[in-house]
């Protein structure tokens, strides 16, 4: 497995897989040929059917037209390539016209991106173990803990990069939570995070801890949705759901800086287990990818806070996803605001349930982690192509951007 910097990407939203996977490419492409005087991008699948709800288009032409080059974006939403639904060809020209270079390359999700030439682009790997069952089985055997492994593989520095997410997390909820108007897009949608968050002072001991989950989750979510400054964890579309319930458990609890980049370290390494063995994409498997990988992550991050066992934290991880089987990725205009944001706030409170139920048990259960990956990517795959991210079927399907009014 990769490093898990390639899981938590700080960067700026609404879409990992539609607006930093494609940048990174059109960055990549451009450094490549800096003599090229124009350039021709064709997007496929479901980078073309959600690509101008996701601001794809804007984020390829603010890198390639640079010093007054010329840029063109084909779009062909019915087109997928056979490797993954997020292809897109890059074409170079000279003055004359004439073609110099072309590339397909893939955002696999999760702002990562693969093709011809990007063996290297990824870093090398770092993990010796490829499953949890592999690494939980070392753990409990070395009396390590899954931050142990991490820091093993990764090297100590680990830790201050983690400390950055954390508080590039953090500053993500708190701007969400003090910002009021309205979200970008023609769907005209209030930010709702700040007035969750006044009224959660309101009420008292479980529905409070309830509403404010809800309102960390909302902030981080509508940030994204802004274009904010967030981390991918492990999406961008399901980036409210790891931070909303750490800074809840940090806020209640004080835990101190390092044994919340302990748990990050923890969710960080279910996340790469899902991106190694399926897909974190929900172009790929729909949003169970996404949103339902989020959960899992949180869930074994909170059972991680407070003193769980591996197998606890691993039976944590999987009610976290399991519960999230054959969610569908439908979002409405292509934007990454209905149902995203509010599945996002759901997701926290759902990993903080999870975590109970773990922490009651003594860790056994009958359906592995591992097991549950592998469903979930079958199930994903067996989803049809308007269920994943292009805009078609599900809760999109009546909405057309042209009939909103702005």
């Amino acid at each position: 497995m990769k490093s898990i910097r390639e899981l938590y990407r700080i960067g700026v939203g609404p879409s990992s897989s539609h607006t930093m996977g494609p940048r990174k490419a059109a960055e990549l492409f451009l450094a490549r040929h800096p003599e090229a005087a124009s350039f021709e991008v064709i997007l496929y699948g479901s980078l073309a059917a959600t690509g101008k709800g996701h601001m794809t288009d804007a984020a390829i032409l603010d890198v390639l037209q640079q010093a007054d080059r010329k840029a063109k974006i084909i779009w062909k939403p019915d087109v997928f390539l056979p490797y993954h639904p997020n292809g897109m060809t890059f074409a170079a020209f000279d003055r004359d016209g004439n073609r110099l270079d072309e590339w397909t390359v893939f955002s696999v999700g999760g702002g990562a991106i693969e093709g011809e030439g990007l063996s290297n682009e990824a870093g090398p790997e770092v993990y010796d173990k490829q499953t949890l069952a592999e690494i939980m089985e070392y753990c409990e055997r070395s009396g390590r803990c899954y931050w142990e492994y991490v820091e093993q593989c990764e090297g100590k520095e680990i830790n201050d990069y983690l400390l950055e997410v954390w508080h590039t997390m953090k500053a993500a909820v708190e701007r969400g939570l003090t910002t009021d108007g309205r979200l970008p897009g023609p769907l005209n949608l209030r930010r709702k995070s700040r007035s969750y968050f006044m009224r959660a002072e309101g009420y008292r001991d479980n529905l409070r801890t309830r509403a404010l989950v809800f309102a960390y989750a909302l902030a981080v979510s509508e940030e994204n949705a802004s274009g904010g400054v967030i981390v991918t964890a492990p999406t961008c579309g399901s980036s409210g759901v790891v931070p909303a319930v750490l800074y809840h458990l940090w806020k209640s609890r004080q835990f101190s800086d390092a044994e919340m980049t302990h748990a990050l370290a923890t969710a960080a390494l279910i996340g790469n287990v899902v991106k190694q063995n399926a897909s974190i994409s929900g172009a790929d498997v729909g949003c169970q990818g996404e949103v339902g990988v989020a959960c899992a992550m949180a869930a074994g991050a909170a059972t991680q806070l407070f003193g769980g066992s591996p197998a606890q934290i691993e039976y944590a991880a999987e009610m976290g996803l399991e519960h999230h089987l054959g969610m569908t990725c439908d979002p409405v205009c292509g934007l990454v605001q209905i149902p995203c944001i509010e599945r996002n706030a759901y997701a926290a409170a759902r990993a903080l349930d999870a975590n109970i139920y773990a922490s009651l048990s003594d860790g056994s259960h009958r359906v592995s982690f591992d097991h549950l990956i592998q469903v979930m990517k079958e199930t994903g795959h067996d989803l049809p192509s308007l269920y994943k991210e292009t805009g078609t079927g599900g809760l999109a399907k009546d909405y057309k951007i042209d009939n909103i009014n702005i």
